[in-house]
């Protein structure tokens, strides 16, 4: 999405906190959110549907609300969106919606061994052969959407080159509507002057995961 949550971050908001105590939570509540969203997935909320609607959440808000807690914000939004509770409900703490399934008790190590088994492949087979080759320069998409994308900002209408060609994936811009279809995926390596001008060390480069329809030939 083009806005405050894009993948590259935004200019203006001071530097990054790069000090910050290496534990995985910093709250208890953190934990249980974090436990909620590993294991209440309702079956049509995508990963991708997830973070757009986490990208709905205003600039001013999502910028002064810690990490967590805007995961809760987005994962009680999902939920209401696919029907497993209603905002009523929410507001009394009484669940009067039938579970989508059977209801299960999961501790605290139930959690982490659900948590190592949901690797997820995304891999898909497609008919159509790959546009690009390893090798080859292409130029990024100018313009992004109003809707979840993987194309940075900052990588927009730039010349890269194709270093290794990662087969056909789900796309994500798609995903995040609800629909599964798949392009083909390429690392594109960037030079730094290309992203951020003379000012910009010529010796540093960055590699970005780009689906085919976000590149053209250059």
């Amino acid at each position: 999405m083009d806005g405050i949550h894009d993948l590259g971050g935004k200019l203006g908001y001071g530097p990054v906190d790069v000090n910050e105590p290496e534990e995985p939570f910093h709250a208890d509540y953190e934990g249980r959110m974090w436990a909620i969203s590993r294991t209440a997935r309702a079956p049509s909320v995508t990963i991708d549907w997830w973070r757009h609607i986490r990208e709905l959440i205003m600039a001013e808000d999502y910028l002064n609300r810690p990490y967590f807690d805007s995961w809760a914000q987005t994962t009680i939004a999902s939920m209401i969106d696919a029907g497993v509770f209603s905002i009523e409900e929410l507001e009394s703490g009484i669940s009067q919606t039938p579970p989508l399934g059977q209801v299960k008790v999961v501790d605290y190590d139930g959690v982490l061994k659900q948590n190592t088994g949901m690797a997820f492949r995304f891999d898909r087979p497609v008919e159509e052969p790959a546009k690009f080759a390893v090798g080859q320069t292409v130029l990024t998409n100018a313009k992004g959407h109003s809707g979840h994308t993987r194309l940075p900002e900052y990588a927009r209408a730039k010349v890269g080159v194709i270093t290794h060609y990662r087969g056909a994936h789900v796309f994500a811009d798609d995903g995040a509507k609800g629909l599964e279809n798949a392009q083909h995926l390429y690392t594109v390596s960037f030079k730094a002057i290309e992203l951020w001008g003379d000012t910009a060390n010529p010796n540093d480069s960055v590699s970005l995961e780009l689906w085919e329809s976000y590149l053209a030939a250059n």
